[in-house]
């Protein structure tokens, strides 16, 4: 075979393994009229240099993994943006596309964001959606080959403060009355990177807690919405992230929910890197955070999520 032939053989390979490593499916959270929380404004969303900063239709978006290398587990991940903002464009995610490269099933949520003004209660709205993304693919999970006991959430910065609020807060705000309401909404694990929890002074992020709760919340919205307070004996495992040098969100914020699982008797995995500040990749770190990816893979090989 001539060099030329496997040359082209090659780059066909390698478009066809590009074009199965991205997003498969765009998937609409609610039915129409049935979405709860809403004014029914109709907006459109609002995209600013490729960001969104008003999202009307929640969605999420799959990323299976390949038949041949499905693990049966499965992540919604939930991005950040200090409940400012979201990416407006979810096609090509490195996080999601490193998990699925890695035979993990992968929902990529886009929720919400509580600046809206179709909202009753903006507070709420990120976690009915998370909640809701998550039923869904309990709905679905033999359409992906997904084990319906290995579904996780992970989330980043203002994500990770959705993704523990969706493992800490047990009160169901998303059923409409249709048959996903059957569904479990709470995660088997949870992935928490640079992630917001604390809403306490001293540790929160300010934009994050302002946006969510009002720039002068009531001491009980602090409460509730400072995750570390919502950690009970059913909060499933967690692993933790965070830089030791992160000027944005406080690494203390990861040390304050660490505390609460330990304190619950919760498996969990807690590692701060001296450098990397916020919001770590998965392929551009500085020295020892660049193994943060491989040790989200190892803690799931251990906890038995993945082998």
């Amino acid at each position: 075979m001539s060099k030329i032939i496997l040359k082209t053989l090659f780059v066909l390979l390698g478009i066809q393994l590009a074009a199965g490593l991205q997003a498969q499916e765009k998937m609409e959270l609610w039915p129409i009229g049935k979405m709860p929380n809403s004014k029914g404004l109709h907006a459109k969303d609002s995209i600013v240099k490729e960001y969104l900063f008003t999202t009307t239709e929640p969605r999420m978006y799959a990323y299976p993994a390949a038949k041949e290398n499905n693990t049966g587990a499965a992540i919604l991940i939930v991005l950040g943006g200090g409940y400012l903002r979201l990416p407006a464009d979810y096609s090509k995610n490195a996080t999601a596309l490193y998990y699925q490269s890695k035979g993990i099933n992968v929902f990529v949520l886009c929720h919400r964001l509580p600046g809206s003004n179709d909202l009753v209660s903006p507070e709420k709205a990120p976690l009915q959606d998370a909640q809701r993304a998550m039923r869904m693919i309990h709905a679905n999970a033999a359409k992906w080959g997904i084990d319906t006991s290995r579904i996780g959430v992970g989330g980043t910065s203002a994500g990770g403060h959705v993704a523990s609020s969706l493992g800490t807060h047990l009160e169901d705000v998303s059923a409409i009355g249709d048959e996903l309401d059957h569904y479990s909404f709470q995660p088997d694990f949870i992935i928490l990177v640079s992630a917001v929890i604390s809403f306490k002074e001293g540790i929160a992020h300010k934009g994050s807690r302002d946006r969510l709760i009002g720039t002068t919340p009531p001491e009980t919205f602090v409460e509730l919405y400072s995750n570390e307070n919502k950690v009970t004996k059913t909060t499933p495992p967690t692993l933790l992230i965070h830089g030791n040098d992160d000027k944005t969100v406080s690494s203390l914020n990861s040390v304050a929910f660490y505390q609460a699982l330990k304190r619950e008797g919760i498996s969990s995995s807690l590692h701060i890197f001296p450098y990397g500040g916020h919001g770590y990749t998965v392929n551009k770190n500085p020295g020892s955070a660049n193994m943060w990816p491989e040790i989200t893979l190892e803690w799931l090989r251990e906890m038995k999520y993945i082998q």
